[in-house]
C-alpha cells in the first residue's frame, strides 16, 4: 500500500509542481505572518495588466504560431513528466541497428518495402530513410540531413526567444501597473480618499505579479524548452550518423559500436560475444620438496 502511494506521488516529485508548491508555501507563510487577509494580495486589475500586457507584446513581436508554442510549453511544464533522454536515444539506436541488419541481409529494396509497409511517424527519420533508399552518396546524405537538422533547430529555438522576451516584459508591465495605480491614487485624492488603498494595492501588486511571473513561470519554461531543443538537436545528430552508416552498408556490429559513443558510458549496449567468458579455476601450485 505504501509503495503504491509512493508510485502515485512520483510524477509530482519529478515535476515543477514541487517547486511551485514550495514557493507557494513560503509565500503563504510570509503573508500569514505579515497580514491576516490573503485577499489583500489578490488583484484582478494587476493580473490583467501584467499577464495581458505580456501576451499582447508577444503577439506583436512574434508570429502567432510561435507564441502559441511558447504558451503550450508553459502548460507542458506543469503537466507533462519528462522522460530521460537516454531512453529515447537507446530506442533510436536499436531501430537503426535493426534497419542495418535488414539492409545487410536482404538489401535496400527489402528495407524500402518494410518501411513503406509499417510507416515511419517521425518526420526527420522519414526524411533520412527516404534518402537512404533513394541511393544518394554518404556525403550527400550527411550534408542534406545536417541542413535539415540546423533548420529544425532554428525553428524550435523561436519559442525559446518568445519566453525570454516574456521574461523581460513581465517586470516592465509590473511597473506600468504601478504607474497606473499611482495615477489613480492621485486622481482620487481631491474627491474621495477611500479609494487610495485600492489604488495603492493595484500599483504594488502589479510589480509583485510581474517579478514573480517572470522568475517563476517564463524563465523556467524558457530553460526547460531550451534543454528540450538541445536534446532534440543531439538526437538528430545520432540519426544523421546512423543514416550515413546505412548508406555505406556498415555491419550492425559497427553501427552499434559507433552509436554507443552518443550514449553515456553506463548506457552503452555491447554485443554478447564481447562479454568475458568465465575463466577456469587455477590449479593450486604443487610444492616442491627439497631433498626428496
Amino acid at each position: 500500500m505504501v509503495n503504491r502511494f509512493r508510485r502515485s506521488l512520483e510524477p509530482l516529485t519529478r515535476s515543477p509542481v514541487t517547486g511551485v508548491a514550495l514557493f507557494g508555501l513560503f509565500l503563504l507563510a510570509v503573508i500569514a505572518l505579515s497580514t491576516r487577509s490573503l485577499l489583500a494580495f489578490f488583484s484582478i486589475e494587476g493580473l490583467a495588466i501584467v499577464v495581458g500586457g505580456v501576451i499582447a507584446v508577444a503577439y506583436l513581436s512574434f508570429e502567432a504560431e510561435d507564441v502559441r508554442a511558447a504558451l503550450n510549453a508553459i502548460a507542458a511544464m506543469f503537466r507533462e513528466r519528462r522522460r530521460p533522454s537516454s531512453d529515447n536515444l537507446h530506442r533510436d539506436m536499436a531501430e537503426i541497428i535493426a534497419w542495418a541488419s535488414m539492409a545487410k541481409e536482404m538489401g535496400m529494396r527489402r528495407l524500402e518495402w518494410s518501411l513503406a509497409k509499417h510507416g515511419i511517424a517521425d518526420p526527420f527519420v522519414k526524411y533520412g530513410l527516404n534518402m537512404v533508399v533513394t541511393g544518394y552518396s554518404p556525403e550527400d546524405v550527411r550534408a542534406m540531413m545536417e541542413t535539415a537538422a540546423d533548420a529544425c533547430h532554428d525553428r524550435d529555438s523561436v519559442p525559446v526567444d518568445v519566453l525570454q522576451s516574456m521574461t523581460s516584459h513581465g517586470p516592465a508591465f509590473g511597473m506600468i501597473g504601478t504607474l497606473v495605480g499611482m495615477v489613480a491614487m492621485l486622481c482620487s485624492l481631491g474627491d474621495d480618499a477611500s479609494g487610495i488603498g485600492s489604488s495603492l494595492s493595484v500599483s504594488f501588486l502589479s510589480t509583485l505579479y510581474g517579478v514573480v511571473s517572470a522568475r517563476m513561470v517564463y524563465m523556467p519554461a524558457a530553460a526547460r524548452l531550451r534543454q528540450a531543443v538541445a536534446k532534440r538537436r543531439f538526437r538528430n545528430q545520432l540519426i544523421i550518423e546512423g543514416m550515413v552508416m546505412l548508406v555505406r552498408g556498415e555491419t550492425p556490429h559497427y553501427v552499434k559500436d559507433r552509436l554507443n559513443s552518443f550514449l553515456r558510458p553506463e548506457r552503452h549496449d555491447y554485443l554478447d560475444q564481447f562479454k568475458l567468458a568465465p575463466q577456469p579455476a587455477l590449479e593450486a601450485p604443487r610444492l616442491r620438496v627439497v631433498g626428496a
